[in-house]
Parts: structure tokens; sequence; C-alpha cells
């Protein structure tokens, strides 16, 4: 180990050839070099921060004006929503109710089949279809056929919004046999997600 003296006869030493050079007074090429590449690296640290931040206050932005506006204006079929109209108009159904069905069925797809074999936009079952007399492959029969679905479901729950949309999705007789929205966690999430689409 070097005593302290030694140290101090080194820096000495460098000091004077420093001094020989003038290093001390100017500046080489290349020399500021670490001192700039950490300056680069904080920005671009703090432009990636900025821009994930930005894009996460989007997708919020996002995510809440999805919940919030009616769910046929996120769609980018104009003529879903004139058929949701009709249907709303035809069946005295809010066309918000059927638009907000519509998206958590299916985002206003017509081609969406379920695991289940629920078809089109507003996801009927066939035989559903066929008792409510409407063609589910076919967008504007298949929105009717919710729409007048729906109308049934309110018209047997006394105009009761939540229980009808339970009913919509597990049945009138679950919805009647627990006396409201049935205790299954895919149907009480189904029900919180269309009204949080339909206030």
């Amino acid at each position: 180990m070097m005593d302290l003296s030694g140290i101090q006869q080194i820096q000495a030493r460098i000091a004077e050839i420093e001094g020989q050079f003038s290093l001390q007074n100017q500046q080489l090429p290349g020399m500021d070099f670490a001192s700039k590449l950490q300056q680069e690296i904080d920005k671009n640290v703090t432009t990636a921060a900025g821009k994930a931040h930005a894009a996460q206050r989007v997708q919020e932005s996002s995510a809440a004006h999805q919940a919030t506006t009616s769910a046929q204006e996120n769609f980018a079929n104009p003529d879903l929503a004139r058929m949701i109209h009709t249907a709303a108009t035809k069946y005295a159904v809010d066309p918000k109710l059927i638009s907000a069905v519509a998206e958590v069925e299916s985002g206003g797809d017509q081609n969406a089949v379920s695991p289940a074999g629920a078809v089109g936009v507003m996801q009927l079952m066939p035989e559903t279809a066929a008792g409510l007399g409407v063609n589910p492959y076919d967008m504007k029969s298949n929105v009717e056929g919710g729409a007048k679905y729906l109308r049934e479901m309110l018209d047997t729950f006394d105009g009761d919004v939540k229980k009808a949309v339970a009913a919509y999705n597990a049945g009138p007789n679950a919805v009647k046999a627990y006396g409201g929205v049935p205790p299954y966690a895919e149907t009480q999430n189904y029900v919180s997600s269309v009204l949080d689409i339909y206030r």
C-alpha cells in the first residue's frame, strides 16, 4: 500500500504534466464525451417516460370515453347505428340500451359467434332468434331481434333495466329464481359492463 506522501507526489507530478500541456485551460476534443453521453441518456429516458405516460393517458381517456358515450358512437358502421335507432323506435326501447348490449355482446360485430353458438351483433342464440321470428345471420334482423327480446325482458320485469339486462344474459327464469341478478360471475360482470355504458 502506497503511503500518503507517495500519493501526494504522484498528484503533484500529474498537475505538473497538465500544466506543461495546458490541459487545465483547454478542452481537448472528446474530453466531454462522458458528460454529453449521460445528458443524452437522461434526455431519452425522460422522453420515453413522457411518451409512455402520454400513451397511458390516451388509453385511460379512451377507456373513459367508451364507458361514458353511447355505444353506437363507437361503432365504425353508421348503418348499424341506423338499424339500432330503427329497432329502438319500433320496440320502444332506449337506443342507448340496445347499443350498450350490442357493445358488450359483440362490439358491434355481425360476424361474432360465441362458443355457445350465439350469433351476430346482439349475440342471439338460433333458437331464441327463431322464437323471435328473426334471422340472426342478417344484421338488421339480428338487431331487431335483440331489441324485441329486450322489450320482452323489460315488460317481464316491469321496466327494471338491471333485471332485463340480467335476463338477456342468463335467461328470465334465472332472474326470477334469484329475485334479481343471478349470482353468476359472468352475468354480474355482464350487467355491470352494460349499465356502465348505458348510464
